[in-house]
This record gives structure tokens, sequence and C-alpha cells, in this order.
């Protein structure tokens, strides 16, 4: 995925706007995209008075460390974990909480199990070659063997409570976005906080449209914008206020409407650097940026065939 590719290095921090007081605290464990290795997602914890519901459970030892250091420092088990959506950066973690918590039940969509008989087969197919080849140094190999690890072990992934709408998981909200950044997205809404857990619906400093249906991504949007919330937490990068939200949602609708026109891609670049500004913080994000959505478009969101497919037009 080029999401992997995202080679600016920058490390992705959660502001604390201000907001309603909560009877528990909702806990942000930032993620990262450094330069030498691959993501982790962001992390939110929320507390009741049972036990802790994660998040997202990234994908390298030290985020899950962080995790459970959490838990111990609260005396409280992790009782649930919610997946917004099946890159490994977000689920990769799973396979260890569990161990460690193994009544914890797993709350995602049903779109993994197409992503693990699809998108993720050929990953763990190629991740195995490269594990093997001897002309790959170990430290790369031993962040291959972390997807090859989550890959092997299903059952971590899959979930023990699917998403297949809107539903309840103790005080927090779950929504299903169908065909949006993949088949299905997870996103939550916590009233007592007055916050949105929007996963990959919303990324800094540019969208990842590698598995993405562009309109139905741009209706999830549309329905989280809906609902009322003080602030947003991505899938990476920092939280934003209902402000920033709105002009993201217009800056995401603004390159959506580019790519259906006749425009040049790098034009439509130039149109997302403008309108999104706030959400790039160097030259080299900025650069990525440009290079990522002349990407998108020639090979995803310009193409027909591919967006159909995306979109679920051969799975009705």
């Amino acid at each position: 995925m080029f999401k992997t590719l995202f080679i600016a290095g920058f490390v992705c921090g959660v502001c604390n706007p201000a907001h309603a007081q909560t009877s528990f605290p909702v806990k942000v464990i930032p993620g990262a995209v450094p330069a030498d290795r691959s993501p982790d997602g962001n992390t939110v914890i929320f507390e009741d008075p049972d036990g802790l519901i994660v998040v997202d459970t990234g994908r390298h030892f030290a985020h899950q460390a962080a995790i459970i250091a959490y838990s111990d420092a609260r005396k409280k088990p992790i009782t649930a974990i919610v997946n917004t959506h099946w890159h490994l950066d977000h689920s990769g973690g799973n396979q260890e909480l569990r161990v460690l918590f193994p009544n914890a039940k797993l709350y995602t969509s049903h779109a993994v199990n197409g992503a693990l008989d699809g998108f993720l087969a050929k990953e763990l197919e190629r991740s195995r070659a490269m594990a093997a080849d001897p002309k790959v140094n170990e430290y790369e190999k031993s962040e291959i063997r972390l997807g090859i690890s989550a890959l092997e072990d299903r059952k971590d992934l899959i979930p023990d409570v699917p998403v297949t709408g809107d539903m309840a998981l103790g005080r927090l909200a779950l929504h299903l976005a169908p065909f949006a950044a993949t088949e299905g997205d997870t996103w939550l809404y916590d009233p007592q906080s007055r916050t949105v857990v929007a996963g990959d619906l919303i990324v800094a400093p540019v969208p990842f449209f590698d598995t993405a249906c562009g309109a139905g991504w741009r209706a999830a949007l549309d329905k989280v914008a809906a609902q009322s919330f003080d602030r947003i937490i991505p899938g990476h990068g920092p939280s934003l206020t209902r402000g920033a939200f709105e002009d993201y949602r217009k800056a995401f609708g603004r390159l959506l409407d580019c790519a259906a026109s006749p425009a040049a891609a790098a034009s439509c670049a130039e149109g997302w650097r403008k309108d999104a500004a706030q959400f790039m913080t160097s030259d080299a994000e900025r650069a990525y940026a440009d290079r990522a959505i002349v990407y998108y478009l020639d090979n995803i969101l310009r193409v027909p065939a591919k967006q159909a497919e995306l979109c679920g037009a051969q799975k009705e």
C-alpha cells in the first residue's frame, strides 16, 4: 500500500482541546509514521466501571506495551477491542493484547474476512517471500515478521461481535461506514466526552485511498458531520476540533470533485495542498501529499473498474 511508503517521518501526536469533563478518562496513545519502519495508528482507550475498551491496537510491540502499561496503571483489564478497520497498523496488536486479556471481545466489521482472502492473503505471500530472502536485512525482516504473525493467526483479526450497523458498546455508539476507506469502517461516538474516533476516515496529511471507495468515504464523512461532537480523533495525526473537521471534509470533497474532472492530477494535488494546508506541518509532508494524490488519481480514483470493485459493484 502507498500508505506504508510514507517517508515524511512525522510523529503523530494528539492535542487535548477543551471538552466536557468525563466520569472516566479517555486516553489517547499516539501512533507514529516514522521514516524507517511501518506505521502505527492512533489508539484510543475508553474506561468504564468494568474495564477498558481499546480502539485500535497498532502494529509494533512498543505501541502495545504502552497500552498494557496504561491498563496496569489504571488497574483495570481490557474487556473489549474495537478495530476501526483491518489495516494492520490498526489491528496488528490484537494478538499480543489477547494473550494477556483472552476474554476481550473483538468488535469490527466483516470486511476483514474478504481482506484476509484477498488483499491480505497477497500481502502474506509477499511477506513470507521477503522474510526468506537473504538479501533482506534482519531489521526489515523483524518488521515483516510482525505482519506475518498477525496474519497467520486469523482468530485475532476476525470479530467476535461483528459491527454490521449502528450498535452500542457500553456508553459508546458504534457505526458502520460501508465501502469507505475500506469495505467496512467502524467509527465511534462517546456522548460523555463528545468525542468521535474516526479511524482512517480522517488521516493527515493525505487520505489513504489504497483500499477506498471515494463516494462511500464522502458519504461516511457526511454521516460523521451529523453527529454532535467537540473533537474527532483520526487514524493518524493529531485530534481535530469540530471546525477543523469541517475544513477537512470540505477539502476531501473538493479533491473528489477534482478527481472526477478533466483537471491534471498535479493540479488536483495542488488543490489538496492548498485546501488542506493546516493538516501539513512540513515540506516533506507536502511533497508526500503531492506524490500520493497523483498516485491515487492515476491508479485508483480515475480507474472506473477499480472504483467499481472498491465501491462494492461486484459484491452485490
